[in-house]
């Protein structure tokens, strides 16, 4: 037989031993519920610092010379811009300015026995009012209305003696045939407005 007391004294003690147990199992749960808590922001913190990486921008249709490095470009020269293309069938020359005809002038070519020569050369020398030597007997013609060169010179040939070039002339009757000892004749005014679209060093091309 048990004694009644003793008993009871046995049930309090076992009662207060689960209410421990009880107490000490919440404060773990409570425990690892903090400290999941505390890692779940810092997770959260994290992905927040990744970089936002994006799709790269890929150039539209038609546009590639945006991304694309290109090579510069040479600076225009403003000599070479412009060019003179002498027909001699045509008895005419043209000027040409990026490619494109700005302005043709009817012309008098070298004749038989003293033709123009062809090939490509440049304007070497450009003379305002110029005085002419006759080559035969050494005269000089001065500036004026009887200077059988004009009031524009403009040579582009020389073989270390003579030289070609374009020029007026008093005898505008003779323009668009074959007159000259090889230079190119033209209308005075014509003579004129051709000297202000070139410069020492624009190309001539004489063409057949």
């Amino acid at each position: 037989m048990v004694n009644s007391k003793f008993l009871f004294n046995k049930l309090i003690v076992v009662s207060l031993s689960a209410v421990a147990l009880s107490v000490a199992l919440q404060q773990q749960a409570a425990a690892a519920n903090s400290s999941n808590s505390a890692i779940a922001p810092q997770g959260l913190t994290s992905e927040a610092e990744l970089p936002n990486l994006q799709a790269p921008e890929l150039p539209p249709l038609g546009e590639p010379f945006r991304y694309i490095p290109q090579e510069p470009k040479p600076p225009v020269n403003p000599i070479e811009e412009v060019r003179l293309v002498l027909k001699l069938r045509e008895r005419r020359v043209y000027v040409y300015r990026q490619n494109k005809v700005q302005a043709s002038f009817p012309v008098a070519v070298g004749k038989g026995g003293w033709e123009t020569p062809t090939g490509n050369f440049k304007v070497m020398q450009m003379i305002k009012d110029p005085v002419w030597q006759n080559p035969w007997t050494g005269e000089l013609i001065p500036a004026g209305p009887d200077n059988p060169l004009g009031s524009r010179w403009m040579g582009f040939w020389t073989d270390g003696k003579n030289v070609i070039g374009f020029h007026g002339t008093p005898n505008p009757e003779s323009i668009g045939g074959a007159a000259s000892h090889g230079c190119v004749r033209m209308f005075d005014k014509d003579a004129q407005a051709l000297f202000d679209k070139v410069a020492v060093g624009t190309p001539v091309i004489v063409q057949h």
